[in-house]
């Protein structure tokens, strides 16, 4: 049976277009966590921002993929028969439109982050785990704090909860392991570190990471259009201010 994939190799860009369940369609640029694979994702993003594809519902990015969800009736609806009189899957028709989209990106086109600044009252009761951070990297408190709020972080994707932003650019120099138990709760806008990962807890969750400080600066907002204040793409800055 031929397999139902796709494989654009166009001005240096590398993307698989794979089927993803019978409504939506996976565009893969490649593996692993790489600011210019990202790139590369947020480019075609910003795109389909700009012009949805026909049929499109919404679409995911994660660290280096997109998922388009589609409504498979109003794709046929604009779909003509091939040449050859023989019709194609739904898949095939999208596949069809992302290979010409991605065809057309000016692949060699910068775009500006944007920066958004954000304030971290580090250690005390904000940051329960600051200590522990520091004697495990063989530093002071002072010294985690300082690496940790003179980095810029790349938001690769917003998930596991609402508004929440996976960072990456974190220095190795404070990288810390989870807890071997994790909280039942973690308080809203708590900034924790987790391996190689630094990140802020949007709303009130369980979780493992080891905790250094918290913000007063609402990531997730409902109310709002969008409702997160952090987007994919975005570069932070952490600061520290005094309670």
């Amino acid at each position: 049976m031929k397999s139902l994939s796709a494989v654009i190799r166009n001005n240096n860009l590398d993307a698989k277009i794979l089927p993803f369940g019978e409504s939506a369609i996976l565009i893969e640029f490649g593996k692993g966590i790489d600011p210019e694979i990202h790139g590369r994702v947020k480019m075609f993003t910003e795109n389909l921002d700009l012009s949805p594809l026909p049929g499109m519902i919404e679409y995911v990015s994660a660290f280096s993929s997109v998922t388009i969800f589609y409504d498979p009736v109003k794709v046929r609806k604009m779909h003509k028969e091939a040449p050859e009189g023989k019709s194609l899957l739904t898949f095939e028709i999208l596949a069809v439109m992302v290979r010409e989209r991605l065809g057309k990106l000016d692949h060699d086109a910068d775009y500006t982050p944007r920066i958004v600044e954000i304030p971290v009252c580090y250690g005390e009761e904000f940051g329960p785990d600051l200590q522990y951070v520091a004697e495990y990297n063989k530093l002071t408190a002072d010294e985690v704090i300082h690496i940790h709020s003179h980095g810029e972080y790349l938001v690769y994707m917003i998930g596991f909860a609402p508004g929440f932003p996976y960072l990456g650019g974190m220095s190795e120099c404070i990288a810390t392991p989870r807890r071997q138990s994790p909280r039942m709760s973690i308080p809203a806008g708590s900034v924790g570190i987790a391996g190689m990962q630094t990140g802020v807890y949007p709303i009130a969750t369980p979780g493992g990471w080891q905790l250094i400080g918290n913000t007063p600066v609402e990531l997730f907002r409902p109310q709002d259009n969008p409702p997160t204040l952090l987007q994919s793409g975005d570069r932070i800055r952490f600061y520290p201010i005094t309670r």
